[in-house]
C-alpha cells in the first residue's frame, strides 16, 4: 500500500487558462484604442505566431473549428471527395470534411502513440481521396514523414490538426511548418488562449490567400484596408463566412504567446513527474513518447489495464472525480457518435485500436497553472484509487 494523502476539497480541472495582469492590460489597451475588431493586433498576432512555428503565413480564425473549416475549403474539398482522418479525435476534425460536402474516411491509430497509422492511411487512398487530416493527439505529433510522402505520391493535401500541439516538435522541426496547412486552437484549456480562437499556418501563399478570403465572407479586402486607402468598393468572389478573430482576442494572444515556452516547460515537467510515479504503479500504462517527438502535452492520457482491475472505466472515472480530480475522456471515437453511425453506417468494431484506447484512457489534470501540491495530489489520488481496485 502507498502512503495516504488527504483528499482534495475542491475539484482540480483537467485543464484551464492562466491569465495574469500583463494579459489583462493588453486587452484593456485595445478596448481603449480605435480598433477592437479586425485591426492591427490581428496582423501582429499572426506574424508572431508564424514566426513561433517557423511558417511563412498564419491566418487567425474565430475558433479552431472555424480554422479547420477554412483549411478544408482551401484544400478544395467538395462533394465527391474523401478525406482521411483518425476516429480518435474531437468531432470537429471530421465535421470540417462534412461542411464542404465531402465524405470522411477513418484510418485506425497506432496503439502506442494514439496517432493515426500511416499504413492504415495508405490502405484507404482511392481516386476520390483529396486530403489527409492527421491529429497530434494529446500534443504528440503524428508521424508526418510517411504521411507527407503518401500525399506527394497521390497529389493530396495534408491538413495537420495540431490543436493539441502548439510548441511540439517533430524530428527537431516545429509543428506548424511541416504540413501543407496546420491548424491550432486557442481555447482556454490549450497552451495559450485568445478566449476562443484558432489559426491555420502554411508556407503556401495561395493557400494563405484562400484562407484570408474565406474567413471574411469571400471578400478579398477588409474594412481596415479600405479605410486606409479611402475606398469603399469591395467584391465577394467566393462563398465565405464571418470567421474573423478580433483585436481583443489577438491582444490577449500576443501577450500569451510570450509565455508559451514557460507554459510548455511546466507541462513537460508535470508529464515527467507523472511518468515516474505511474510507471511503477500496477494496473496503468503511461503515455508513449516516440523517439521523433517532443510533445506539447496538452493532455496526459493515462491508460488503465482493466484486466488487472475489479471495475470498468466508468467506475474508475467516478472514483477519481469523487477524489477531487476533474478527469476527462478524450475521446469517444467519432465513428461511434450517433450522427456518424446513422449517416455513414459505422459500427462498433470498425476501428478496434481506437475503440480499445477509448475503453482504457482517462485524461488526468495537466495545465501550466498547476503547482507541485496539485501534482502530488493527482499522483496520490490515482494511486489510492488503483490500489483500491486492484484484483
Amino acid at each position: 500500500m502507498h502512503l495516504e494523502r488527504p483528499r482534495r476539497t475542491s475539484l482540480l480541472p483537467y485543464g484551464r487558462q492562466q491569465i495574469d495582469e500583463e494579459d489583462i492590460q493588453a486587452v484593456v489597451d485595445v478596448l481603449r484604442s480605435d480598433w477592437i475588431t479586425t485591426g492591427p493586433k490581428v496582423e501582429e498576432f499572426e506574424e508572431a505566431l508564424a514566426a513561433r512555428v517557423a511558417a511563412r503565413h498564419a491566418i487567425s480564425f474565430s475558433s479552431g473549428t472555424a480554422a479547420l473549416h477554412g483549411a478544408a475549403f482551401a484544400a478544395g474539398l467538395a462533394p465527391g471527395n474523401d478525406a482521411i482522418t483518425t476516429p480518435l479525435t474531437f468531432c470537429a476534425t471530421a465535421n470540417c470534411i462534412l461542411y464542404q460536402g465531402a465524405s470522411p474516411v477513418f484510418a485506425d491509430i497506432n496503439f502506442d502513440s494514439l496517432t493515426i497509422d500511416p499504413t492504415e492511411i495508405a490502405e484507404r487512398i482511392t481516386p476520390r481521396t483529396k486530403a489527409i487530416l492527421p491529429v497530434d493527439y494529446a500534443g504528440h505529433p503524428a508521424d508526418m514523414d510517411p504521411i507527407m510522402s503518401l500525399a506527394e505520391a497521390h497529389g493530396l493535401t495534408v491538413i495537420e490538426d495540431a490543436c493539441h500541439a502548439l510548441g511540439a516538435q517533430y524530428r527537431g522541426m516545429r509543428v506548424g511548418s511541416l504540413a501543407h496547412m496546420t491548424v491550432f486552437s486557442f481555447h482556454p484549456v490549450k497552451h495559450i488562449t485568445t478566449g476562443e480562437g484558432g489559426a491555420v499556418t502554411t508556407n503556401d501563399p495561395k493557400l494563405a490567400a484562400k484562407l484570408r478570403t474565406f474567413r471574411t465572407h469571400g471578400i478579398e479586402s477588409n474594412a481596415r484596408q479600405r479605410q486606409a486607402d479611402g475606398q469603399w468598393f469591395y467584391e465577394m468572389n467566393s462563398l465565405g463566412y464571418n470567421y474573423r478573430l478580433s483585436d481583443i482576442n489577438c491582444a490577449l494572444g500576443i501577450s500569451q504567446l510570450k509565455k508559451l515556452d514557460a507554459n510548455l516547460a511546466c507541462r513537460r515537467s508535470i508529464a515527467l513527474r507523472y511518468n515516474k510515479a505511474f510507471s511503477e504503479l500496477p494496473g496503468v500504462f503511461v503515455p508513449v513518447q516516440r523517439p521523433f517527438a517532443n510533445p506539447a502535452w496538452h493532455l496526459y492520457p493515462l491508460r488503465f489495464e482493466l484486466g488487472l482491475l475489479k471495475v470498468e472505466k466508468a467506475e474508475l472515472f467516478r472514483a477519481l472525480r469523487n477524489d477531487g480530480l476533474g478527469v476527462n475522456v478524450h475521446y469517444i471515437p467519432v465513428h461511434l457518435h450517433p450522427y456518424y453511425a446513422q449517416h455513414f453506417g459505422f459500427r462498433p468494431g470498425d476501428y478496434p485500436i481506437s475503440e480499445a484506447a477509448y475503453a482504457q484512457v482517462i485524461s488526468l489534470p495537466i495545465f501550466h497553472g498547476m503547482v507541485d501540491d496539485d501534482v502530488d495530489e493527482v499522483i496520490a489520488s490515482v494511486t489510492r484509487v488503483v490500489d483500491r481496485f486492484l484484483k
